[in-house]
């Protein structure tokens, strides 16, 4: 039986594919386990384990907060995934890397592919990019996931935000000019799932390199908020605003859709739309009252 060890356990992702039912044999690490601030620690701290893949769903994810913590940033989103895919390579295993749509600026006007050059504007964005590039350098046998706005029932995420927000207001005000795709979480840990498997299928066959994931369609921060608070019937208007109304300490992309034609031909995968995605999670989080 084919062994993979996840980082990143207690995160989004590490517990959406907790949940998932699986043939393989997963071994789940936390931050207490697997500290990702503390890389010069990683080799010591994994040598115990033997397994055939690692799937890295640790990050620094706090966009505004690594403006003023570059160094740990760094660290996480950088040295941290050198180390790993150091590992990786000493071991024969794969990796199997988790990123972000903010390694592009948002200025293009089509849905990015992966070559689309990145050209990240935040020290998040420049951080993963460069985690990408370690892991290039490092270690052929990887596959870097891209993704973008992802949501689900644990953690702090938008979907989350939105629900806590409307328990005490009965207006939300929500960015309508920063344009992307939510991801339901439990829709990409299938997707990378479904990768892991085929890798195991035929791993001399494998394609490595770099995908792009979220669920399809296209949104608004403002599309997103106003159907999260349709679905949950909850008595609370979303009225739209321009990002210049709601400044943040780090600058988001203002178009970040990414284009999933190379996943769907070469992985088989068919992202669903974001809409019936949300309303899936929703469901199943039973925080629609009229189902």
């Amino acid at each position: 039986m084919s062994t993979i060890l996840v980082t990143g356990a207690s995160g989004q992702l590490g517990k959406a594919i907790g949940r998932l039912s699986s043939d393989m044999d997963f071994i789940f690490l936390n931050r207490a386990e697997l500290d990702l601030s503390r890389p010069e620690q990683i080799a010591h701290a994994l040598a115990a384990y033997s397994f055939d893949a690692l799937i890295n769903c640790a990050a620094y994810t706090a966009v505004d907060r690594a403006e003023d913590e570059p160094d740990l940033a760094k660290k996480v989103n950088i040295t941290a995934v050198q180390a790993l895919a150091e590992v990786c390579r000493i071991k024969s295993a794969a990796l199997f890397h988790i990123s972000t749509d903010y390694v592009f600026d948002g200025s293009a006007s089509l849905p990015i592919s992966e070559d689309a050059k990145p050209n990240p504007t935040g020290i998040y964005g420049l951080t993963k990019w460069q985690g990408e590039q370690a892991i290039r350098a490092s270690l052929n046998e990887h596959c870097i996931i891209r993704t973008s706005w992802l949501y689900g029932p644990d953690g702090k995420n938008f979907l989350n935000s939105i629900l806590a927000l409307a328990v005490n207001h009965n207006t939300l005000r929500i960015v309508c000019d920063q344009v992307g795709t939510p991801t339901y979480v439990d829709h990409l840990a299938q997707a990378v799932h479904r990768i892991v498997q085929i890798y195991f299928d035929d791993p001399v066959a494998f394609p490595w390199g770099t995908y792009h994931y979220s669920n399809s369609g296209v949104a608004s921060w403002y599309d997103f908020a106003h159907s999260i608070l349709k679905l949950s019937h909850l008595p609370v208007n979303a009225v739209p605003i321009m990002s210049s109304e709601y400044p943040t300490r780090a600058p988001r992309p203002a178009y970040s859709v990414l284009n999933k034609k190379k996943i769907r031909d070469i992985f088989g995968i068919e992202p669903a739309h974001w809409r019936d995605a949300l309303e899936d999670c929703m469901n199943k989080m039973k925080i629609n009252p009229a189902l």
